[in-house]
C-alpha cells in the first residue's frame, strides 16, 4: 500500500519537489481529468490559430482593408468557436468543480485520506487549489489566443465588442467567469455530497448565473451621452458603440421617450414634435475604448466571488463530517 502511494525511494528522488507528497497524489488521482483539460486547451488553441489563418487568407483575397468585406465571408466557423468558448466555464464547473469533493465524499475516499497523516484542511487546499489553478490556466490560455485572433479583425466579424460571444470570451473575463462557476460547483458538491445531484444543480446554477451576468454586463462602465440634431444621422464614430438608451429632447433640454411622437401619420408626428419643441436626439452609449476597464472590473467582481465561494467550501468541509 505504501509503495503504491509513495513510490520507491528512487522514484521519490526523481520527482520535482513541488510534485511530491500530497500534490503528487492529487495530480495522480485526477490525471485523466487534467490530461483531458490539457488536450482541450491544446486542440482549442490550434483550432483558433488555424481559423485565424483562414480568415487572413479570405480577407487578403477580398482586398481588405482597402475594400469592405461582407460579413458572410467570415463563415460559420467563427460562430461555432465563440459558442464553444462560451460553454467552457459551465463545462468546467459541471464536470470538474462539482465532482471534485463530492465524488470523494460519495465513494468514501475522503474518509480514507483524512485518516492518514495528512490533515483534512491540507488535503482540501490541495484539491481545491489544483482544480482552480487548472481552470485558471485553461481559461487564460484560450482567452489569450482568441483575443489575439479577434482584436485585429473585429471590424469584419459579426459580433460587436459588447456581445457575450466577445466580451465574455476575451481578456480576463473568460478565466474569471470559469473560476467563479467552478468554485460554485465545488461548493455545491461539498454541500450536496452526491456527484449526480451536484452536477445537475451546478448546471442550473451556471445557467442562472450567466443570465444574471448578462443583465449586469452593461453596468460595468459609465455610459456616455451625445446630443445631435433630430433629423441628422447617428455620428459615424458611434457605429461601433453599444446603445444603452436614447431619447429625444426639446430646446430647453427636457427629455422625452424615443417613441413619444410615434404617431400613426407623418402629419400627426410633425405636430407632436412641434408641440413639444423637440429638436435633438440624445444617445447614451458605451464605447469600445471602455471595454478593457469594464472587463477588468467584471473580472474583479467574479474573482472576489470565486474566492468567497472557495473559502466557504473550505471552511464548511473542514468543520463537517466528510
Amino acid at each position: 500500500m505504501s509503495t503504491t502511494l509513495t513510490g520507491t525511494p528512487a522514484a521519490r528522488t526523481a520527482r520535482p519537489r513541488m510534485l511530491r507528497g500530497l500534490t503528487w497524489l492529487v495530480l495522480r488521482q485526477h490525471r485523466a481529468t487534467l490530461g483531458s483539460l490539457l488536450a482541450l486547451v491544446a486542440l482549442g488553441s490550434l483550432w483558433i490559430v488555424y481559423q485565424r489563418g483562414q480568415l487572413t487568407d479570405l480577407l487578403a483575397a477580398a482586398g481588405w482593408p482597402g475594400k469592405s468585406v461582407p460579413l458572410p465571408v467570415v463563415g460559420e466557423q467563427y460562430r461555432n468557436l465563440t459558442s464553444l468558448l462560451g460553454l467552457l466555464p459551465g463545462v468546467l464547473a459541471v464536470f470538474l468543480g462539482a465532482p471534485l469533493i463530492a465524488a470523494d465524499q460519495e465513494q468514501g475516499t475522503a474518509q480514507l485520506v483524512t485518516t492518514q497523516s495528512v490533515t483534512r484542511r491540507r488535503w482540501l487546499v490541495a484539491k481545491i487549489g489544483w482544480c482552480l489553478l487548472a481552470t485558471l490556466v485553461a481559461g487564460s490560455a484560450l482567452s489569450a489566443v482568441f483575443t489575439w485572433w479577434w482584436r485585429p479583425y473585429r471590424s469584419v466579424l459579426p459580433d460587436i465588442w459588447m456581445d457575450p460571444s466577445v466580451f465574455d470570451t476575451t481578456g480576463p473575463v473568460l478565466p474569471a467567469l470559469a473560476l467563479f462557476l467552478t468554485a460554485a460547483g465545488i461548493t455545491i458538491g461539498v454541500l450536496l455530497r452526491r456527484v449526480l445531484a451536484s452536477m445537475v444543480v451546478t448546471f442550473v446554477f451556471c445557467v442562472g448565473a450567466q443570465t444574471v451576468w448578462g443583465m449586469f454586463r452593461d453596468r460595468l462602465g459609465t455610459p456616455r451621452t451625445i446630443t445631435y440634431p433630430l433629423d441628422a444621422a447617428l455620428p459615424a464614430r458611434l457605429d461601433d458603440a453599444y446603445e444603452v438608451d436614447r431619447w429625444v429632447a426639446g430646446a430647453d433640454g427636457q427629455l422625452y421617450g424615443w417613441g413619444s411622437c410615434a404617431e400613426t401619420t407623418e402629419k400627426a408626428t410633425a405636430a407632436c414634435i412641434k408641440e413639444k419643441g423637440i429638436v435633438d436626439n440624445v444617445f447614451q452609449y458605451l464605447e469600445y475604448d471602455q471595454m478593457t476597464a469594464m472587463q477588468w472590473t467584471g473580472a474583479g467582481i467574479l474573482l472576489a466571488g470565486a474566492v468567497a465561494l472557495a473559502g466557504f467550501a473550505l471552511w464548511w468541509a473542514s468543520r463537517r463530517p466528510l
